[in-house]
């Protein structure tokens, strides 16, 4: 082989390695996760109580949505429409049930909406939530009731309008939470005194669930002989979805889709070069923000994807997420977003794929 044609071959090796690496992460790109093989893993549910508010969703009048008295360490989800022709509010309430003060520490936050864009609404939501590094506290005197967020008190929804909250807190003591729908000049204590519980709509997603975050932890190292792998995340076989009561009436209850469950994701490499990740949707659009912590430093979020609202009308394309090195530590942090299609799969591969481009 002649000189100048071992160097264009060669040049033209390296660029097709290294073009998907220096591309952005949250970018669209072809990757379709079927054709590789699940990688194994252990998913562990741990952490406090998830309250899930997610029907009536579309809520045709007004009244409390999704009531339940809880301690501890609680994650409020709420995630509703206006289904009537006013203006409305739609909030959480804290009530203290008790006869001595009650504390609550809000650790960890998110907001999004009112809109009619409802992917939108989650993915925002998620970024939000994953970007809040603040703390506030609430102290409720006996039998006291406040809102969960104070800006929601003047929040007009319009008709058709979706919001969507997601508020992590700890209690010195039990209170009661109540997800409501409001007329816009109703006294917001008086109103949770009195109003009544809105039946469920036919999808059911409202309840009370034991374990609110899941620990991913890979058996094995990933290797670069392992080739690409994919680990699926909520699909109900390998990821079972979260049951609970309906604290309304007592029902069982399923959350289909793991809303508002947060899922961190350790993943441990023993490869020298770099390793590549990439979020496979396998449901239908897919609109969500991840968090990624890496080498131990600050943590960031990512729109999946970003430039776009969605993806996943074709499983053939993923969003890229980076390139770690191989051997640091890396953790990804991954819930479904309201309003998006599930499961999904996450790629890990030593090597990138074809970095041709798709249009937004």
């Amino acid at each position: 082989m002649k000189l100048r044609t071992y160097l264009a071959l060669l040049f033209i090796m390296l660029l097709s390695a290294t073009a998907l690496a220096s591309d952005k992460p949250g970018e669209v790109v072809p990757y379709n996760s079927l054709e590789y093989p699940e990688w194994s893993v252990r998913i562990s549910p741990y952490g406090g109580k998830l309250i899930l508010s997610d029907s009536p969703e579309t809520a045709p009048e007004d009244g409390i949505l999704y009531q339940d008295t809880v301690s501890g360490n609680v994650r409020v989800f709420m995630y509703h429409v206006n289904g009537t022709t006013t203006p409305k509010r739609i909030l959480a309430t804290l009530e203290n049930p008790g006869t001595e003060p009650v504390h609550i520490t809000i650790y960890k936050e998110g907001y999004s909406g009112p809109s009619k864009n409802y992917m939108d609404v989650g993915k925002t939501a998620q970024q939000n939530y994953l970007d809040n590094a603040g703390i506030r506290q609430i102290e409720l005197a006996p039998k006291e009731i406040k809102v969960i967020d104070d800006k929601l008190k003047d929040i007009k929804v319009m008709t058709n309008a979706l919001v969507n909250g997601i508020y992590d807190f700890t209690t010195d003591a039990p209170v009661t939470v109540k997800v409501m729908m409001l007329p816009m000049h109703t006294d917001i204590a008086d109103f949770a005194r009195s109003a009544k519980i809105q039946p469920n709509d036919q999808t059911k997603l409202r309840g009370t669930f034991d374990g609110m975050d899941r620990l991913v932890l890979p058996d094995n190292l990933y290797r670069d002989e392992d080739g690409p792998v994919a680990i699926i995340l909520a699909d109900n076989e390998k990821d079972k979805y979260v049951t609970g009561i309906d604290a309304t009436d007592g029902s069982a209850a399923i959350n289909y889709g793991n809303y508002g469950v947060f899922y961190h994701l350790f993943l441990p490499t023993d490869s020298s070069s770099n390793i590549y990740y990439f979020l496979n949707p396998r449901g239908g659009e897919y609109a969500g923000t991840l968090g990624i912590k890496y080498r131990h430093q600050k943590p960031y979020s990512l729109f999946t994807p970003d430039g776009r609202l969605s993806l996943g009308s074709d499983s053939a394309y993923s969003t890229y997420l980076g390139s770690f090195d191989g051997q640091e530590s890396l953790w990804f942090t991954f819930s479904p977003p309201g309003a998006s299609n599930l499961p999904v799969r996450l790629i890990i591969s030593s090597k990138p794929q074809e970095p041709q481009k798709v249009k937004p």
